[in-house]
Formats: structure tokens, sequence, C-alpha cells
């Protein structure tokens, strides 16, 4: 695989791949920017950014990042096609998947030294249904073992990645390959070993009555309000005047998983509204979704918690 295939500026870097996401569709963008913890500074979060206003900021914003050691991360916003991130790959990974992407970035050295990599795909005749596009993306994740919990946002190329696991030595971010505009299909992707086999659906577990209820009326229809959740949270001990993340995050699983929602869509909405587990990924969910069940399990709920979504 090719390493930076460009040698241009930080902010060139950075203005490529918003042009990548824009050749296969992509209409606007988010921006969040992230501490050197990985928590996000709320007032600096800027939604539903044209690619102009993109472009004309970007510049400004790597120099800030970089002096105030700040991770800029961007989420691409779609209608179609279908894209799918395929976040946390090895360099073997990356190259298998590369003819098929039009896009692959390395975040990091990784951990044997040779990458950590991105990949990022359009498919052009993905189902429309949301629940059957869900279901594909998963599919595909699961054959290429990318991180499975990956939310679609994005450390932008040309910027560096500050965690403090890095330090001092932060890396860049790079582009090692680009296709613009290229989109793939399920054919293709299903001749190259990247669509896992369709799982049959798993027989409920027959009720003894002695399981712990965690179903209400028909099921839940809105998720708990997670920034009250984040309302709720302590004080941050090692940075004053911020919330405790990690408390507001098991807070809204332990609501969630009493409300009804199952364990695998409490750790995908958990990915998609908190800045800390879309930075510490598929662990971190998983482990605070399992302690608010287990918490569950050892307290009988005699309805819903009041901490209502809105």
């Amino acid at each position: 695989m090719e390493r930076e295939i460009t040698n241009e500026t930080p902010a060139a870097k950075a203005v490529a791949m918003l042009s990548a996401f824009a050749s296969v569709g992509a209409t606007a963008f988010s921006k969040t920017i992230l501490d050197i913890h990985c928590e996000e500074i709320r007032a600096l979060y800027r939604g539903n950014r044209s690619l102009d206003e993109m472009r004309r900021m970007i510049g400004r914003d790597l120099q800030d990042s970089e002096r105030n050691q700040h991770s800029v991360v961007i989420r691409p916003l779609f209608k179609q096609p279908l894209l799918v991130q395929l976040d946390d790959l090895d360099r073997t990974k990356a190259e298998t998947i590369t003819p098929l992407a039009f896009l692959v970035i390395r975040t990091s050295a990784g951990k044997d030294g040779t990458g950590n990599y991105q990949a990022w795909i359009a498919v052009k005749d993905a189902p429309t249904d949301e629940y059957a596009a869900r279901d594909f993306v998963r599919r595909v994740k699961n054959a290429s073992d990318a991180d499975k919990t990956a939310s679609g946002s994005t450390r932008i190329a040309g910027s560096l990645n500050f965690k403090t696991d890095y330090a001092p030595n932060f890396p860049r971010i790079e582009i090692t390959h680009m296709n613009a505009g290229h989109m793939t299909t399920i054919p293709a992707l299903e001749k190259a070993g990247f669509v896992a086999p369709q799982e049959q659906p798993k027989r409920p577990p027959v009720n003894t009555g002695n399981e712990r209820r965690s179903r209400y009326g028909n099921g839940p229809t809105s998720w708990p309000s997670y920034e009250k959740c984040l309302a709720g949270a302590p004080e941050s001990k090692s940075r004053p005047g911020q919330p405790r993340r990690s408390l507001a995050d098991f807070l809204f699983a332990l609501i969630a998983d009493q409300w009804g929602f199952s364990d695998v869509a409490i750790v995908d909405h958990l990915m998609e509204v908190s800045s800390k587990a879309k930075e510490n990924g598929r662990a971190y969910a998983i482990k605070t979704v399992r302690r608010a069940i287990d918490a569950n399990k050892l307290t009988p709920h005699r309805g819903k918690s009041s901490l209502r979504h809105g």
C-alpha cells in the first residue's frame, strides 16, 4: 500500500479528503473538536457545514488544533449512496479492501508498527430500507473484521491525532489511497469476500418467570435523553467544569436497558451520541453497556425511568 500519496500541506490533505467525500455524494459535514483526552469541546462544534465553508475554514482549524493539541473530527452527511466506514484495519486488511474503496487513511502506527487504517466504501446498489441497510453494513464490517461500532465520524487527513497514548510523537492522519468518485456494488463486495452471510434470526428465550422484566408495552419507541444524562453527571475531577462523561454514558445505558432496548442497539446509539464512546471504540461501549445491564439485574424496576427523550 502507498504511504502518504501526497506531499502537500496539511490543509491541502484535509481539502483532498473533503473532496473525496463530496465526489461520492456528501452534501455537508459536521465538525467536532476533541481535546487530548478525547472529550468533545462542545462550544466548537459546527453542524451541517457546506463543502465550500469547510474548505475555507480547515486551514485555520488545523493551525488552532495543533497549537492547542486538539483533534479535528468530521462527519460526512449523506443521503445516497450508502457509505460504509471500515475502521481499525491492519495493513493487510486495508490493502485487500483498497480496490473497492474511494478513500483509505492511515491514522496511527498501529500495534505492529505497519499502520492502523480506515477505509471508506460507497455502495451504489445498497438497500434503501433503513434496517436492511444497517444489516448490510454490519455484514460488511463482520467480513472485514472492522470495528463494528465505528460511528461514521473520522479524524481529518492532515491533522494530528492527539491522544495521550501517542504523546509526544502524535501521528498525522495520512491519505494512503484515494479514487475520487469510485463506487462499488454488492456483487463486487460479495465476490471479494466482504459480505458476511446473513444471520438467521435467533429464537427468543422462553420466559420461565424468573427473568428480569426489561420490556414495556410493545417495546421502546424513543431513546432516553443523552443530554440530560450528561447534564446530570458529576464534575470531572481531572477536568474541572466538565462532566464525567463515563458516568453519563453509564446512566444512559442503564436507562436504555430499562426501557427495553437491546444491548447491541444501546452500543450503536452510544457510539452516535457520546464523544467518549466514539474515541474509545467498541470495547469501551460494550463494557459500559454490560456494566449497566449487570446493575439492572441487581435492582428491581417498577417502571421506566423518568428521564425522557427530548
